[in-house]
Formats: structure tokens, sequence, C-alpha cells
């Protein structure tokens, strides 16, 4: 029995980490959506690129940073208990690829190629493992300290703010360092919409999402005897819930449409294996209201050039996903109970500043020593002639 357990928890994990390993197509193709049509094949080849390179970062550094393992040992040792613990890495590994693959949303059309892998390297090697092995594996005794003052340690099941809150705060400052596309905003106060290029490539890119979001989720349990079925219909009530109310306050426009169910997924993470349904439904529907009206704030009035909204989408709704843990975890509300709203408040908050001091700590000296951003020729070329000396779709033949 213990063989065929450790089969079917090796096939479970593998499974999940192979629905993760697909949503990572659709960030590019959400992000191949949205921005115009000279950075589509930048979309593409970055989502790539940068997971190999998270890969090699996590296999190397930050998987033991997170959970004080490493895979030196010969092959007959690794594969013990049908490979568990290599899939396992596998799993946990397409979580923290997730990081770049969010802000490479938020940096799109002006960032340089090459310093966002160095960027991507440190993150997943250093910083990200750095909250993930505190969240998740009890490192530097946060988590016991606040099991004693406030009776519950902070839960974050499958990641609203271990992945999603740091890699959206992550962002902001290679947002901000970065600056707004060049016509974006004019100096009379003008605002150039640079409409998505592809609404069906940007749906697809978030169906895909949402799709794989259900490994993502209910995978997160990581052992059969422990998947629970309540993960799944929780994270499809916030799924809806984020879309419905994103479709009504962003009156019907598709990109509002279509990342409202992105935000209902984010928020609903952390809380998944504790919430009723109505409570997730309730917490994705606040996520897609935080989403449409963050997203217009900071594009429209505050002119952060945050072209996809990775910060309003996983780094607002990721720690309102946190806090949602928190009170609708709550027996008084239908959960299971638990959570302290003082735990999960303060891991959240923790979360956020390990990110954001990271991604400025990371960007900072980036824009400093090489510089993070394209020229303006570059950028007037766009990012796939520019990096990439070729188009998405080819105009006219070459002769050499």
């Amino acid at each position: 029995m213990d063989a065929f357990k450790n089969g079917a928890d090796a096939l479970f994990i593998l499974l999940g980490a192979i629905m993760i390993l697909a949503m990572h197509a659709g960030f590019a193709f959400l992000e191949l959506g949205t921005v115009r049509k000279k950075n589509q094949v930048n979309a593409l080849v970055k989502i790539l690129v940068d997971f190999a390179v998270s890969t090699i970062a996590y296999f190397f550094i930050g998987y033991g940073i997170a959970y004080g393992m490493h895979f030196f040992a010969d092959a007959t040792v690794l594969a013990e208990k049908n490979g568990f613990e290599l899939v396992k890495f596998f799993f946990l590994l397409t979580f923290a690829a997730a990081i770049p693959a969010i802000i490479s949303g938020g940096i799109a059309e002006r960032a340089k190629f090459h310093p966002q892998l160095i960027a991507t390297a440190v993150l997943v090697g250093f910083i990200y493992p750095f909250f993930e092995g505190i969240a998740w594996n009890q490192r530097f005794g946060i988590q016991a300290w606040l099991k004693v003052m406030y009776s519950a340690e902070f839960h974050d099941f499958a990641g609203s703010v271990v992945v999603h809150a740091v890699g959206g705060w992550a962002a902001l400052p290679a947002v901000l360092f970065l600056g707004a596309r060049r016509g974006r905003y004019s100096k009379d106060g003008a605002i150039a919409a640079h409409p998505p290029s592809n609404i069906p490539f940007l749906a697809l890119g978030a169906w895909i999402l949402a799709v794989g979001w259900f490994g993502f989720n209910v995978m997160s349990a990581q052992t059969l005897d422990k998947m629970n079925g309540l993960v799944a219909i929780n994270s499809l009530m916030a799924m809806v819930g984020g879309t419905l109310i994103a479709v009504l306050m962003g009156k019907n426009d598709p990109g509002f449409a279509y990342n409202g169910p992105l935000a209902g997924l984010v928020a609903v993470c952390a809380g998944s294996d504790l919430m009723h349904p109505l409570g997730a439904l309730v917490t994705g529907g606040i996520a897609g209201a935080v989403f449409v009206w963050m997203f217009t704030l900071t594009q429209n009035k505050w002119k952060i050039d945050d072209v996809l909204g990775v910060w309003p989408l996983h780094g607002l709704c990721g720690a309102w996903g946190g806090l949602a843990a928190g009170i609708f975890g709550q027996q008084s509300l239908g959960g299971i109970g638990g959570v302290s709203i003082m735990s999960q408040l303060i891991g959240t908050l923790l979360g956020i500043i390990i990110a954001a001091a990271g991604g400025a700590l990371v960007y900072g000296v980036l824009k400093k020593l090489v510089g993070i951003r394209l020229d303006p020729e570059q950028e007037f070329d766009g990012a796939d002639l520019s990096i990439h000396k070729i188009g998405s779709t080819a105009e006219r033949e070459t002769n050499w």
C-alpha cells in the first residue's frame, strides 16, 4: 500500500505541475494579446526564457533556501518514493517561475531583455524563496511566533500572498523605475490608449490561466489523501464572482472581463481550503472590483504605466486574498476555522515588504549598473525587431 500511495501522490503532484506549467502559456498569450503588435514576439520569448532561468535558479539556490534541500545525491536516492521529492520540486518551481511571469506583464514594451533575466535569477533564487520558506516551511520562527501570539499561523494554502502578492509588489518598483511607455502620457494631460493588439489571444491567455488554476489550487494539497473538492468549487465561485463584477464595473470592456476571473482566482488561493463557497464568491467579487477600480486609478489618475495591471491584479488582489482567508475562513462565516485575522494581516504585510524591498533593490541596482530600459529608437521600433530581429507576422519575403 505504501508503494501505491507513493505512486499516486507522485502522479497527483506531477499532474498539478503540468497544469501550472501550461499556465505559463496563459501568461504569454495574455501579455501577447495586451501589448501592441510590435512587442508580441518579445512577450512569448520572455515567458519561456524566464521559466528556463527560474528553473536553474530555483534548482541550485532557491529550493534550498526555502526548504533546506538539494538534489546532489545520486539518482537512486532521488528516485525513492517514486521520485515524489523531485516532482514536488517541479510543482513548486512552477509557482516560483510565476514571479517573473507576473513582472513581465508590468514592464512590457520598454524593458531590456538580458537585465530582466538577471532580475529573474535573483528574485527566484533568493527573494521569493526567502518568504516562501517563512510561509510554507516554518523558517525563521515567524509562523511559530504568530501561533503563540494569535493562536493561528499565517495561512496561505495556494499562494495569494506567497506567489501573487509577492510577484505584484516586486513588479511595482520595476514599473516605476522604468517609467511610462513613450507617448503614453503627454505633457498636456492627454493619455494615449494603446489598446490591446489581439483580444482573441488575450482571451485565450486568460482561459488557459483559469483552467490551469485548478491545478494551482487543488494540487496545493500535494498528496492525494489531502485533496478536497471544496478547493475546486471555491476556486470556481471566486472566478465567477470576479468575472461578473469586473464586467459590470468595467462596462463590458473585454480586457476587464477577462482579467476579472483572474482577479477572483488570485484572491481565493489563500483560503480556498477553508472558505464556504459563498465566502469564495464574495472574495472573488471584491477582487474583481479592486482590479477594475485600481487599474483605472493607476493608469488614468496616477499615470503609472503598468501595462497588464499586474500590481492591481496580483499585488492588491493577492493581498486581499491573504486577508480574506482570515475573514471568510472563520467558522462564524461558514468557514472551517483555525485562522486569525491578525496573523493574516502580519503575514500579508511581511510578504509585501519583502517583495517591494527586494524588487526595489534588484531593479534599482540593475538600472544603475546596466540600465533596464530600451533606448527611444528601440522602443519606437518595438522589442520584437530591436531584440529578436523579427516581427510576429512577416509582411514580406526577404531576398538574401
